[in-house]
């Protein structure tokens, strides 16, 4: 019989070789918006080059290519693509790593968030990239978003309710299988379920919004900020079972109420994307942005921690993190 080295999908916080970031073209997405969003990710795209690390962001077309081009560091790697949404922590490739020095992507089903985006390239997407990095490929057959998880390195992941046992998602799995597939495809031994993400979230409730992992065994959540939080009883049930469950939380503010046409808005300062050497954290226009990146600052003392606007890239629905997948270096 064979046997496979053990395999584990790394934090984010591991050295990576490169990251890969979406890069708005659908005017549909970000009506009225679309310009705002493609600067403000160009500017992600710029910081995390500029700090030393490869960037290749994915562009859509030869005109989406100028644009990028006009607005990014000449540090940025620009890759031509097929993609609809920008969302690749979703569609991208989940790369694990085994002890023979060795990577591979992890691919899985993806319906658009629950049937409710579907759009051109968004299920080729991740395989095209795995492929173009010399990685062999396993596809699951069940469906997972990468945002949905997200992990401490040693065995723990952390997922909400809402989405994973969404019918949407999987209705022919149970939380115990749904926990099963968890450690056969992605090595976590231990599932820690949180509930609901926060309010009028696309994605049914994404953890990468809501509880972000910062060192093995420790949790950073936000805190209601303001008597008018939305999201007030939603962080306090996730502190709750995150701390019976046994893990360290470190609190994060959060950004307050933030509305966009009457409507609540999945603000989120747990949206950084951490990098090599450096971390980003979405900002909105809140009063309480200063105090958020410095709470995060705090969380990464090996690492520059900086706050750059996100409402535009918000309007699409989805954040820093969300735009982007990194490629661990081994």
């Amino acid at each position: 019989m064979t046997t496979h080295p053990a395999f584990r999908f790394p934090p984010e916080w591991h050295a990576q070789d490169w990251l890969w970031i979406g890069f708005p073209h659908d005017a549909e997405e970000w009506p009225g918006f679309l310009g705002e969003a493609q600067a403000q990710i160009a500017a992600f795209a710029s910081a995390v080059a500029d700090s030393g690390q490869d960037v290749r962001l994915i562009v859509r077309d030869a005109a989406n290519e100028a644009r990028a081009r006009e607005l990014v560091s000449g540090a940025v790697r620009l890759e031509r693509r097929v993609y609809g949404d920008v969302w690749l922590r979703d569609t991208g490739p989940l790369v694990v790593t085994d002890g023979a020095g060795a990577r591979r992507a992890r691919r899985f089903g993806f319906n658009g968030w629950g049937g409710k985006y579907v759009m051109d390239g968004d299920q080729t997407i991740g395989a095209e990239l795995a492929r173009d990095a010399g990685l062999e490929i396993d596809t699951a057959d069940w469906i997972l978003e990468g945002g949905a998880v997200d992990t401490d390195g040693a065995g723990l992941v952390v997922t909400t309710e809402q989405c994973l046992l969404n019918p949407n998602r999987n209705p022919h799995l149970s939380r115990a299988e749904i926990e099963a597939r968890l450690a056969a495809d992605l090595g976590f031994a231990r599932v820690l379920w949180l509930g609901d993400g926060l309010i009028n979230d696309h994605t049914d409730g994404h953890v990468d919004n809501l509880a972000r992992f910062v060192a093995p065994g420790v949790l950073a959540l936000p805190r209601a900020t303001g008597a008018g939080d939305p999201n007030a009883a939603i962080y306090a049930d996730a502190k709750a079972r995150a701390e019976a469950f046994g893990v360290t939380v470190r609190d994060v503010p959060s950004p307050g109420r933030i509305e966009r046409d009457g409507r609540i808005e999945p603000a989120s300062y747990m949206n950084f994307a951490i990098t090599t050497g450096l971390v980003v954290v979405p900002t909105f226009g809140s009063v309480h942005d200063a105090d958020g990146v410095a709470a995060v600052a705090t969380l990464f003392p090996d690492r520059e921690t900086i706050g750059l606007r996100a409402d535009a890239v918000l309007a699409g629905g989805g954040g820093f993190h969300c735009a982007s997948q990194q490629m661990p270096a081994l």
